[in-house]
């Protein structure tokens, strides 16, 4: 029998390694020719971002197009984004700040975005990554903006408010939250840390099984990780980056309340992000504090065939009940009919940003 099995292998994996070779072979050749484009960028003396949002994003969904399967399209996503952060490296490599430390969901978002072929820069904060991306330290930022249990990240919404850096991108991962203690048991455990939301995310499961366990907020799940491994008295909700990178044994998995619970996470920048035919724009907007001014504000938009995908409201910390609202647009702001209900509502409302327009996960 293992005779026999052996036989109808051994063809199928000689015709693997063989496909194997293929593909390394198209790689280098794709490789070259990405270092081909730099080299005529330099010549004409180019001195654009080596970071081209639009591309990028139209390279996949040109070969998601393309499929036939098996290979899935999360899969060509995946593929590729790796696929174009080394070549795009082979240029030059794109310095990326997001909440550190190390195994953070910021981080998985990060490199789920801009593949693994970046130079990484871990920050304390939120405040931290807009202000190395303001100042030149990293090319660009991955900050959380919305949770599916838990909303709005309302620190990242006041940040986009005052920071003159723009959307140039978004990415949705799956929250996977993890109990995780340096021997793999509760024993000895005096507390659990994790982030505020994480901590929310969970708190149905924690009340049920461990009722009596403190919670204490970190600034990241990383961070909560990165103590956990320093202190046999603490245990840590983080991902399995994280569990992977401090060296942490999981007591328990997917204690998320929510199984379908997931996170979106802008990417920031000093980058315009050209047109792709598939593409959102975030705005903030304010009215003036009077009877039917949302409705008045949100009345552009249906008169131009302009759909609005989400809408988030923030105190404007004036003490006279006022809001910001958060708006994301379906299309690009550069768009005739987009463009259009942009200028009609900067016409009526107290205040105006548009935070960019970017292509669509």
């Amino acid at each position: 029998m293992d005779n026999q099995l052996q036989a109808r292998l051994l063809p199928l994996r000689e015709r693997i390694d063989a496909l194997d070779e293929q593909i390394l072979d198209l790689l280098n050749q794709r490789a070259k020719a990405a270092q081909d484009v730099g080299k005529i960028k330099q010549e004409l003396d180019l001195d654009g971002p080596i970071l081209k949002p639009e591309r990028e994003a139209m390279v996949i969904r040109r070969l998601q197009s393309l499929n036939a399967g098996p290979f899935t399209d999360q899969a060509i996503d995946a593929v590729w984004s790796q696929i174009i952060s080394t070549c795009r490296g082979l240029e030059s490599v794109l310095t990326v700040a997001y909440l550190g430390p190390q195994g953070s969901f910021s981080e998985q978002a990060a490199l789920d975005h801009f593949g693994h072929a970046i130079t990484r820069l871990r920050c304390d904060s939120f405040d931290e990554v807009f202000r190395a991306v303001e100042a030149g330290q990293a090319d660009v930022g991955m900050v959380p903006v919305e949770n599916s249990t838990e909303g709005a990240v309302n620190r990242t919404l006041d940040l986009l408010l005052s920071s003159p850096l723009k959307v140039l991108g978004e990415r949705s991962i799956k929250i996977h939250h993890n109990l995780m203690t340096r021997s793999g048991t509760l024993d000895g455990v005096t507390r659990v840390m994790a982030h505020p939301q994480a901590l929310a995310q969970c708190q149905a499961w924690l009340t049920q099984h461990h009722p009596g366990l403190p919670r204490d907020a970190a600034s990241s799940n990383g961070e909560a990780a990165r103590i956990a491994a320093q202190d046999p008295t603490v245990a840590a909700i983080a991902g399995t980056m994280a569990a992977q990178a401090w060296d942490l044994q999981v007591v328990a998995s997917g204690i998320q309340d929510d199984p379908q619970n997931r996170t979106r996470f802008l990417a920031v920048g000093a980058i315009e992000t050209l047109p792709t035919d598939n593409d959102k724009t975030s705005i903030i907007l304010a009215v003036p504090n009077r009877a039917g001014a949302v409705y008045e504000m949100l009345a552009p938009l249906a008169a131009n065939g302009v759909s609005m995908s989400r809408l988030e409201s923030r105190p404007a910390r004036t003490g006279q009940w006022e809001y910001y609202f958060y708006v994301d647009l379906l299309g690009h702001h550069k768009e005739p009919s987009v463009a259009q209900a942009l200028a009609d509502l900067k016409k009526q409302v107290a205040f105006f940003k548009v935070l960019g327009s970017y292509p669509r996960q």
